[in-house]
């Protein structure tokens, strides 16, 4: 790594805490640690971090808390990454509402979570984090979760807030359908073609009443938000 990046570490388990620190300093990160949601709070307020690693289940203030009051009363657009050892949809789900940007299931290989720092950083680097998307008249605001189009509300389902919020972030590059498959559940894809009904959906309340449709299906490479 040819420059020293800054990583808030929020982890309460001091032993898992030690070895992600050590790890990461070792590869050329600098780290700061908070065991606790208030420290954490209180460090992401007045430093600067090119990304933040943060545990779901912390004493007091949880992760969820945490990620949510960054983004929403700090406006903070800094890199998160969610790490706990829950791994349903539902707790997935719920760490991207907050406003996370990746979620790792403990236990994890450290290269893993070092190549995924790499790859949020670099995005954000090149401008790709913000808390809201615009693509034409449509909306997206991940720290309020509020979608609209030409200024009329837009009311989606968790799934369908993700696929949108990942086809904008990625506009106007094709996503392929596994790529979206894996943002909504991982490695435990359904059997069912349940992305198709969520993405029939999608279309529906996104495009039906207006003259120009930004949901595009790319045939045998996937899907794509874009102005037309």
């Amino acid at each position: 790594m040819s420059e020293r990046l800054a990583v808030l570490l929020v982890e309460d388990h001091r032993v898992l805490a030690e070895s992600i620190g050590a790890y990461l300093e070792a590869v050329g990160f600098v780290i700061d640690y908070a065991a606790d949601g208030l420290t954490a709070l209180h460090l992401a307020a007045t430093q600067r971090y090119d990304a933040i690693v943060l545990d779901i289940g912390l004493p007091g203030v949880n992760g969820l808390e945490i990620c949510r009051s960054l983004r929403r009363d700090a406006r903070s657009s800094t890199p998160i990454i969610m790490l706990t050892a829950r791994d349903q949809l539902d707790d997935k789900l719920s760490g991207f509402d907050a406003g996370a940007d990746d979620y790792l299931v403990k236990p994890f290989a450290m290269p893993e979570l070092e190549a995924r720092l790499g790859a949020i950083i670099r995005r954000r680097q090149a401008g790709a984090f913000t808390n809201r998307y615009v693509i034409a008249d449509l909306s997206l605001d991940t720290a309020t979760a509020d979608v609209s189009r030409a200024g009329r509300r837009i009311r989606l389902s968790r799934k369908q807030f993700e696929i949108l919020r990942v086809l904008m972030r990625e506009s106007p590059n094709v996503v392929s359908r596994e790529d979206l498959e894996r943002a909504l559940w991982g490695d435990d894809v359904p059997d069912s073609d349940a992305l198709r009904s969520h993405l029939y959906n999608l279309r529906r309340l996104v495009d039906r009443g207006f003259d120009q449709e930004l949901l595009e299906t790319v045939p045998g490479l996937g899907f794509r938000i874009r102005a037309p």
